[in-house]
């Protein structure tokens, strides 16, 4: 017997009813058709939310690489310029180098280390690098160079900041000694007596004369030759009224027959201040200016002390 299935369809008028009967097989083959198309269009919609959420996930992923793409060109880029300041700075730290070797020629001050290169020993002068090459291919070996350069010019500049702290010592200690050294003529007034043997105007005999003197009027001012502490103040028997100078470095120098002294023990003076006035003490001919100068306890021609 034939399996169907009855509908009963009203009719547009509502006065007459239809009877339409399908087999069942028919039936269950629309049951599993709509079934799957209910499946399939729940497989398509999941599969349209997973394209739709690539594709959002796939934009941000392009706006990440281009504004990672564009940070990398930036680090690029200062790199580039990191190199090309490492050049600069390593041609400046020569250009120092070569000044002060400039500066230990004309002051013929010799270098301490002078078989030491700037860049230690046996060191040369590292190439400059060529930051305008392209870093997509040499990109770690622009870094890697960079690196081996930076201490490289660390150890260049400790070494040229010695070189500069031992030469800034010496000039130092060149312009203290120059400061103290007698440089200028004490006082006004013509030479009438130098330094050596001469006859005594008190005795008429050959004697040796310690320093020179210079005639000029009572009152003249005195200066002192150079830097330095005065270690006397005050008469010494035939050279009358004294003022004695210590200049350090073995340099002594003395001021006597000196009307007044202006300055006392233990003051320190600077070249070119008054110290005392001129005068006739002691045993003197006339008013003058007895100078001298010591080195080392010995006395020395004040003349080649006088450069003005």
């Amino acid at each position: 017997m034939r399996k169907t299935v009855s509908f009963f369809i009203l009719g547009s008028t509502g006065a007459s009813i239809r009877q339409i009967s399908l087999p069942k097989w028919l039936l269950r083959l629309a049951t599993v058709v709509f079934c799957g198309g209910v499946i399939c269009l729940g497989y398509a919609l999941i599969d349209y939310h997973d394209l739709k959420k690539t594709i959002i996930d796939t934009s941000h992923i392009k706006i990440r690489m281009k504004a990672q793409q564009e940070e990398i060109a930036s680090q690029r880029q200062q790199i580039q310029m990191f190199a090309e300041e490492i050049n600069g700075l390593k041609s400046k730290l020569v250009s120092l180098n070569g000044f002060e070797k400039k500066i230990r020629v004309i002051a013929n001050i010799e270098n301490p280390e002078e078989q030491e290169s700037l860049f230690g020993v046996g060191g040369s002068i590292p190439e400059d690098m060529d930051a305008s090459l392209p870093l997509e291919t040499r990109h770690n070996s622009l870094v890697r160079e960079m690196h081996e350069q930076t201490e490289q010019l660390q150890v260049a500049s400790t070494h040229q900041g010695d070189n500069f702290e031992s030469l800034l010592k010496y000039l130092e200690d060149q312009v203290d000694l120059l400061a103290s050294t007698p440089a200028i003529r004490p006082t006004t007034g013509w030479k009438t007596s130098g330094f050596g043997y001469r006859v005594s105007p008190f005795t008429g005999l050959k004697e040796f004369h310690k320093g020179i003197d210079l005639a000029t009027r009572k009152g003249t001012p005195i200066v002192a030759a150079a830097d330095g502490v005065v270690t006397f103040a005050g008469n010494k028997g035939l050279m009358g009224t004294v003022v004695t100078i210590d200049h350090g470095h073995g340099v002594v120098t003395r001021y006597g027959h000196a009307s007044k002294t202006l300055k006392k023990k233990g003051e320190p003076v600077k070249r070119g201040e008054t110290i005392a006035l001129v005068g006739s003490s002691g045993r003197s001919t006339g008013p003058h200016l007895h100078y001298e100068v010591l080195l080392n306890g010995l006395p020395v021609n004040p003349e080649k002390y006088i450069l003005n």
